[in-house]
């Protein structure tokens, strides 16, 4: 009997406990519950929140004070970010920094009519502590850039970056009393910079981790010294050669659109740690390598560099393997096939795989990979090479075009004579192009977290 009553006790509970369900749902999925879950944002603390108004555009940071009284405060408080020039006007910019007290974050100048306001703004209290600095003018106005934009902030500055700009060249004293000691990138974009102030800069930068020179013109050379510069970037440069003097930390030296540069010189005196390097043309006439005080080649050759990428034309597939010798301890190879118009014709000469033996490819290479494979007859011949000659080669990558990917894998295993390579590891895969390879490289030059930067 007792048994009964408990077990209708229970079933009267889950009853109540199934009609209560729905009105109870409908509480909680209701009024002010409803309004705190629509807007969990809110309740984040007000560091967090400041960070995040501080990375939002100019006009939408400013835009949060709307939101709620909640947000009113955050802006003022947060770290400034301001972009003057492509939807800012410098009478707007102007009352920005005359109301925010600072400190600021990241500042951005491009090009507009607010160049003469450029250098009080930087002393401004408003943009005291900034972290981020880019300064972009107009080639075509020719403007020296104040020396407030490196010493205002000296002492906070992590990224720098100068675009259509002629750095001070007057009597300034040796280093031009730079000292920026967090500073880790620096991009130099079509500018004018003498070597004196170079040298002054990189000396005044101790924390230096990466460098971009983009269109640099000066007289003379560029001269690196750095011990803590790890990653350099360099394209269309007007003096007679960059030399990296001393870059005790250096891993990568990247060429972007080098196949389309004007002939350069580069020479290497001390970088122990250089791993990465190119893409360059193997073509002597445009683009010298030195190593020391001669050309790197056989006898002066480069064992630390293990990932090297090449930019080619068909005729000078010849050429990129004279290249694999001075590289002896190579392990990852590009080769990016460019056509140049009035050179590849079938009546030039083909491929010549009547070599000596590469010492990188009897101990060291293990993975190729071809850019822009069309699969002509040169570019065959030159695969072949590598199938039949790479001893310890694990993979050899085409990145084709759709149309050549429909071709059979047995054909493609019979050109390249698969059946006799010289490494049972040998695998080969096809995969579309990419098309930014240039654009990858550039990229990378900055950030150091991305391993392979030709990838």
């Amino acid at each position: 009997m007792e048994k009964k009553k408990n077990a209708a006790a229970a079933a009267a509970k889950k009853k109540k406990r199934e009609s209560d369900g729905p009105a109870r749902k409908r509480a909680r999925s209701g009024g002010a519950c409803a309004d705190a879950a629509g807007d969990r944002i809110s309740n984040l603390p007000d560091a967090i929140l400041g960070t995040i108004v501080s990375l939002l555009p100019t006009k939408d940071g400013g835009r949060t004070q709307a939101v709620s009284r909640r947000w009113r405060h955050l802006w003022r408080s947060s770290l400034l970010n301001l972009e003057v020039g492509a939807f800012l006007s410098a009478t707007a910019a102007a009352k920005i920094i005359s109301d925010h007290p600072g400190p600021a974050r990241r500042f951005c100048l491009r090009p507009g009519d607010s160049y003469a306001d450029v250098d009080s703004w930087l002393r401004s209290r408003a943009l005291a502590g900034l972290q981020e600095l880019v300064i972009y003018y107009a080639r075509a106005s020719a403007r020296t850039l104040p020396l407030s934009a490196l010493r205002s902030a000296a002492s906070t500055l992590v990224v720098a970056k100068f675009i259509g700009c002629e750095f001070p060249n007057e009597s300034v004293k040796p280093s031009m009393d730079f000292n920026l000691p967090l500073l880790k990138q620096v991009t130099l974009t079509n500018v004018s910079i003498l070597g004196d102030v170079f040298h002054g800069l990189l000396s005044g930068c101790h924390a230096l981790e990466s460098l971009s020179m983009w269109i640099v013109q000066t007289a003379g050379c560029l001269r690196v010294c750095s011990p803590t510069l790890r990653s350099i970037g360099f394209h269309l440069y007007s003096g007679e050669e960059l030399v990296i003097e001393d870059a005790p930390r250096l891993e990568r030296l990247l060429l972007p659109y080098a196949s389309m540069a004007r002939p350069m010189t580069i020479r290497v005196i001390r970088a122990p740690q250089l791993k990465i390097l190119g893409p360059f043309t193997p073509d002597i006439s445009k683009h010298q390598v030195f190593q020391g005080m001669n050309l790197v080649s056989l006898e002066n050759s480069m064992r630390t560099v293990k990932v090297l990428a090449v930019g080619s034309c068909n005729h000078q597939l010849n050429a990129v393997l004279s290249v694999l010798r001075c590289f002896p301890c190579l392990e990852k190879l590009y080769v990016i096939f460019y056509r140049l118009y009035g050179k590849d014709k079938e009546n030039e000469p083909r491929y010549d795989d009547r070599l000596q033996p590469i010492e990188c490819l009897q101990n060291h290479l293990k993975t190729v990979v071809f850019k822009f494979y069309s699969g002509n007859e040169q570019q065959v011949a030159f695969a072949r090479f590598l199938v039949l000659n790479s001893k310890v080669l694990n993979k050899i990558e085409f990145q084709v075009h759709e149309d050549y990917k429909s071709q059979s894998m047995a054909r493609i295993h019979s050109l390249l004579k698969v059946e006799n390579r010289a490494s049972q590891d040998i695998q080969i895969e096809f995969r579309g192009n990419c098309y930014f390879v240039y654009y990858h490289a550039k990229r990378c030059i900055h950030d150091l977290s991305m391993a392979d930067p030709f990838r």
